[in-house]
């Protein structure tokens, strides 16, 4: 029975941990990624992220947990490149070979067509290399070759691990569009990335793991938390008392004494507050928390010392340290 199902899988993480030795370097993760919408996973370098991808591929065994797509192992699922697919690395290919003779190599083993890779080639945007060696790509070429591999299946999940490595501007933002594009398509999308700025740009949902411990996981909306504005003023402790009297929760800013968080999106209403209270009012705006505040706020101080990593306990090289 061949699986060439158009729409995505929900892969399911529960309880995920890995051992190398005395080293654990994933402990007891927990998350789901859903179809339609694209999944950012982050954490600092060495926080668990490769080691728990290969856990969903099946390339490590986990110590505990379950990693499930669409309910099933990787190893259950018959024909998994037209399942699932997957970038881990930008090198997994012959430098002598052509980039379409790579992706023909992969296509003649699963029965795809070479159709398929010519099709891939197009939209990746490497037609014009495709004849030329890979070995002599540049890693941007390589991201985008690892791209159109992951992609020849038509896979319901795609796991892609720091794809915009290598990529100028401009490619970052065909990649942004490319991947929106497939997961309106209904595809699952991983991504790992350091990229915290275009993460902002291109998830629906973040998964933030340190020290190889979930930290946060849900949609980037909610991570923000609610709106608020910032509003500096001579007599702050005043106006904070001012606004909780108008149901308005606020408290100083911790990084300035004169400033006040109001957790409300409406200027006028805190201006107006503060003019029936007679203070004045020197600042008034919108105040956005980013992605990055908010990572480094949840990672800064618990990530492990990575002078001692899994290597020295690994039984083989795909087991790993993790990035």
């Amino acid at each position: 029975m061949t699986e060439t199902p158009a729409s995505g899988a929900t892969i399911e993480i529960r309880g995920l941990s890995k051992e190398f030795g005395t080293f654990r370097a994933v402990d007891d993760v927990s998350f789901d990624v859903h179809p339609g919408r694209i999944t950012g996973f982050l954490g600092p370098n060495g926080a668990g992220k490769t080691t728990t991808l290969r856990m969903i591929l099946g390339l490590v065994r986990p110590t505990a947990g379950t990693a499930t797509i669409g309910g099933r192992p990787y190893a259950a699922i018959h024909q998994p490149l037209r399942t699932v697919g997957a970038a881990l690395e930008a090198t997994s290919f012959h430098p002598g070979r052509s980039g379409r003779d790579h992706l023909r190599v992969l296509a003649d083993t699963a029965g795809i067509p070479t159709t398929r890779v010519d099709e891939l080639l197009e939209l990746t945007g490497i037609p014009a290399a495709a004849r030329k060696r890979a070995g002599e790509y540049s890693m941007g070429m390589r991201q985008r070759l690892g791209l159109s591999a992951a992609l020849l299946g038509d896979p319901q999940v795609l796991l892609l691990d720091e794809p915009a490595n290598g990529l100028d501007p401009e490619g970052i933002r065909w990649l942004r569009g490319f991947l929106r594009s497939l997961a309106d398509s209904g595809k699952t999308i991983l991504v790992s990335s350091h990229l915290l700025q275009e993460v902002e740009q291109t998830v629906d949902d973040v998964v933030i793991i340190s020290n190889g411990r979930l930290v946060r996981s849900g949609a980037i909306a909610e991570l923000h938390g609610p709106p608020t504005s910032l509003v500096r003023t001579s007599e702050p402790n005043r106006l904070i008392g001012a606004l909780r009297v108008s149901d308005i929760e606020a408290d100083l800013a911790a990084d300035d004494p004169t400033a006040v968080i109001a957790v409300t999106e409406d200027l006028r209403l805190v201006g107006d507050v503060a003019h029936r209270s007679g203070l004045p009012v020197w600042q008034l705006n919108h105040r956005a928390s980013d992605l990055e505040s908010v990572y480094f706020e949840l990672t800064e101080g618990t990530n492990r010392n990575l002078g001692a990593t899994a290597d020295a306990s690994s039984p083989a090289p795909t087991e790993g340290a993790d990035r």
